[in-house]
């Protein structure tokens, strides 16, 4: 604990670094995977042979990743684009599965009603089964936020900054204070972005907290208008 607080800002810097190669690779993955979610949810085929090769990516090992990517890109071995790519992978893998199962969460009825009142099938989606879907999708960006955290740290291996630089450092010079000054920032870091993810989800779907599953057809009917 002397060490943290002693290289504050250090560890503050490295935070930042941390937090970055962590969410952009996710916001990469959400505009990947929503699209791409959507368009193979109804379509068995195409979404089972989707998720088998999400599943296969996903399988590859982060280091392996962070080494072959840059003579797959062409990039330096300590450009912090070859961690963005290999962890846009992880996202993207994860998100494609997520995302048909959260539109599976969306109630019949609910779609039942849309369809009713003439709503187009991109209308649908944008309107009525993505926001309904948003709190298992919140759920499970939750979880691939956190996971993309830990993972980030593997990139210290190959020289790329981040917390996981801490670990680098503290066993080169066997310094265990060190240590555990990465993993308590690592693990407040990841508490920290899970609740403001989860409080994001709060003020996105304020309807859970108000407005019954039973009533949400009943509200589609009386505002659709037809297209």
């Amino acid at each position: 604990m002397r060490w943290l607080i002693d290289n504050f800002s250090t560890v503050v810097d490295y935070s930042e670094t941390h937090l970055y190669l962590a969410l952009l690779p996710l916001l990469i993955g959400l505009i990947i995977a929503i699209p791409v979610g959507t368009v193979i949810r109804n379509i068995k085929w195409l979404r089972r042979i989707t998720l088998t090769l999400a599943s296969i990516a996903f399988t590859i090992p982060s280091l392996a990743l962070f080494v072959t990517i840059p003579q797959v890109f062409g990039l330096k071995t300590l450009d912090p684009l070859n961690v963005v790519i290999a962890l846009s992978v992880y996202s993207t893998a994860l998100l494609i599965r997520a995302v048909p199962e959260a539109l599976d969460s969306v109630p019949d009825s609910v779609i039942d009603a849309s369809i009713a009142v003439g709503f187009t099938p991109l209308r649908r989606a944008l309107t009525v089964e993505l926001p309904l879907a948003l709190p298992v999708m919140i759920a499970n960006i939750r979880v691939i936020a956190v996971t993309n955290i830990s993972l980030v740290s593997v990139g210290s291996l190959i020289g790329i900054g981040g917390l996981g630089v801490l670990f680098k450092q503290g066993y080169d010079r066997d310094y265990p204070d060190q240590i555990i000054a990465g993993i308590i920032a690592i693990v407040v870091l990841a508490l920290a972005l899970d609740l403001i993810l989860y409080l994001v989800g709060r003020l996105l779907t304020p309807w859970t907290r108000t407005t019954s599953a039973a009533k949400v057809p009943a509200i589609i009917a009386a505002e659709g208008e037809p297209v």
